[in-house]
């Protein structure tokens, strides 16, 4: 079973990629990559929006925030 490209979505300061596919069953299916996820198994597409978005800014960026929530969540 293959899925069919329909939509991305950039959402938010991180640059996520909401990414809607149309399942060959019919409907929809939803996903969301996030800044620093491996796309090397994505279409083309998705590859090329992620290289274009996710500058080196934009992980330190997102990597920054993300240590910064866990040190909240788990203060020494």
């Amino acid at each position: 079973m293959t899925n069919t490209l329909d939509r991305i979505e950039v959402v938010g300061e991180y640059k996520h990629l909401q990414i809607r596919e149309i399942k060959d069953s019919g409907g929809y299916h939803r996903r969301v990559l996030m800044c620093g996820d491996d796309v090397s198994g994505e279409v083309q597409e998705i590859k090329d929006r992620a290289e274009e978005l996710w500058t080196d800014e934009v992980k330190t960026s997102w990597a920054t925030f993300r240590a910064e929530q866990e040190a909240k969540m788990n203060p020494e």
